[in-house]
């Protein structure tokens, strides 16, 4: 990368119009930060350390988790780093594999979501083969493919994106390296990166929107064929999260595709909800809705209550 460019650095400009509020922008973001990596860690544990919940719904549930650590970690720590008044320097082969892991692991986990809502479809649709069709080898298969998926997705924009010059102007407008901030400072002709980066965003989120849309439409249908009003709760409530948690990290998204013209200001607030706050949100969702969680946390916290009071 470093033959195709004279520039050594990128400098970040950070979150538009918030000029003056970096000390308290550096606090929210601080605690949100913590509490996301607290909250999804003790999932990660309860699950882990539940025989009840080595299933596959929380087997996808654990991953989710790691992922809801992860992401947030690409982007955040280095703007706490600049909002506490620290240099807002980022090298370029620090931008490229900042980019290249946000869209890794944003795509990943867009898979990752619809695997779980194909997960509640068979569950509620095919109680009976549910074991079956949902065995270890096919979930870790599932996952493998995922994984497979959003690397080749990120490599692909990563690859376009900085195959091309950057020799003039370093100012990314933006709080962290992402291609439609970092493409505008190019020397050279971008409509292949745009087009290729359009392509692949459309496949993915066509992938992702029409499994999760197919998997609930047919659960609806389930739904509404069960006789019981406790029948239709229960099934109900197994999916309650999980859509809960799709609407928090997928539907903000639509907001920038749906913008008549681009917004800075807008877009920022949609990244900042998606990838910082919508992660801390999923382990409430997860951990306050689901009674096998809180189980398996209480019984986390009573051990370590004993085991301080030996």
């Amino acid at each position: 990368m470093r033959n195709h460019t004279e520039l050594s650095e990128f400098i970040l400009l950070g979150i538009p119009q918030t000029q003056g509020v970096e000390t308290m922008l550096f606090v929210l973001f601080l605690f949100i930060y913590l509490f996301t990596l607290v909250g999804n860690l003790l999932i990660l544990i309860a699950i882990l350390s539940s025989s009840a919940l080595h299933t596959p719904m929380y087997f996808f549930l654990g991953l989710l988790s790691i992922f809801d650590i992860v992401l947030p970690t690409v982007t955040c720590p280095k703007m706490l780093f600049y909002l506490s008044g620290q240099s807002r320097a980022i090298s370029y082969k620090g931008c490229a594999t900042q980019i290249f892991f946000y869209h890794f692991l944003g795509a990943t986990e867009g898979c990752l979501y619809s695997m779980m809502s194909y997960d509640r479809f068979v569950a509620i649709c095919h109680p009976l083969r549910y074991t079956l069709i949902m065995r270890p080898e096919v979930c870790v298969g599932l996952v493998i493919g995922a994984w497979s998926l959003g690397c080749v997705h990120a490599s692909i924009l990563t690859s376009f994106t900085f195959r091309l010059n950057y020799c003039g102007p370093n100012q990314v407008d933006y709080f962290f390296c992402d291609i439609p901030a970092v493409l505008p400072l190019a020397c050279d002709d971008t409509s292949k990166a745009q087009t290729v980066g359009s392509i692949a965003v459309s496949f993915l989120a066509l992938l992702y929107w029409c499994t999760i849309c197919l998997s609930y439409l047919r659960i609806g249908i389930a739904i509404l064929r069960i006789r019981s009003t406790e029948g239709r709760k229960k099934a109900f409530s197994t999916c309650s999260a999980h859509l809960a948690a799709i609407l928090c990290a997928l539907g903000p998204i639509i907001i920038i595709y749906l913008q008549p013209t681009p917004n800075h200001l807008v877009d920022a607030i949609v990244q900042i909800f998606t990838n910082i706050v919508s992660p801390m949100l999923n382990s409430l969702i997860y951990s306050l809705r689901n009674k096998e969680v809180k189980t398996s946390l209480k019984r986390v916290f009573q051990r370590v209550m004993l085991s301080s009071e030996e």
